[in-house]
């Protein structure tokens, strides 16, 4: 096991977000190992964020990014918990980022809760019929188009989506990193793209 020195503390909070003592406890747990313990961060940053997440989240700001020349514009509802909150520079950095992002990648959805039925069930048709007649069985193929459909959440999901400034963190990580951070619930509810010559009409 390597010794766990400050640098690498210091390292995997610019990374995380996360506590000092934290990120030591984890860097000691992972035996140095800097991407194990960015895991064990995640998966406690994501299980304090679900203990938050019944608690309204009736502040925050709408986060806009107009991309240069005027061709693209986005308006982002990001939530916490309180105006104080709200109105921190991190914060409004955060909801910045998350803009310019959307700005970037083009999500459709928020989450993939919000993906209605039928087009879930049309990407599944079009994988399934990828491997028609391939002699796969079907358990093996159902396996493949769960993964594809993973690949699909990653395209059109904001949350799921890496973010273009760092693709090693999605923006779900982003959010669930602001919750630790600030010890509030911030959610994404909302967003709008709008791109010069474009209609409402798919």
């Amino acid at each position: 096991m390597s010794a766990i020195t400050a640098e690498m503390v210091k390292q995997l909070r610019d990374r995380t977000g996360a506590g000092m003592m934290d990120c030591k406890a984890a860097l000691n747990e992972a035996g140095g190992d800097m991407e194990k313990a960015i895991e064990i961060l995640r998966k406690k940053g994501l299980a304090s964020a679900a203990k938050r997440a019944g608690r309204a989240t009736n502040n925050g700001i709408i986060g806009h990014y107009i991309h240069m020349g005027g061709k693209v514009g986005v308006l982002v509802e990001v939530n916490c918990e309180t105006d104080f909150v709200a109105r921190t520079d991190d914060f409004q950095q955060l909801a910045k980022e998350v803009a310019m992002h959307v700005a970037a990648a083009d999500p459709k959805f928020v989450r993939r809760e919000e993906i209605p039925a039928d087009v879930l069930e049309k990407e599944r048709e079009i994988y399934r019929a990828q491997f028609a007649g391939s002699g796969k069985p079907a358990n093996v193929i159902d396996k493949i188009v769960d993964g594809k459909l993973e690949s699909f959440y990653a395209q059109a999901c904001l949350v799921d989506q890496p973010s273009v400034r760092d693709p090693n963190v999605t923006i779900q990580q982003m959010i669930a990193a602001a919750t630790a951070k600030t010890g509030e619930n911030v959610t994404i509810s909302r967003f709008v793209r709008f791109k010069l010559g474009e209609t409402g009409e798919a």
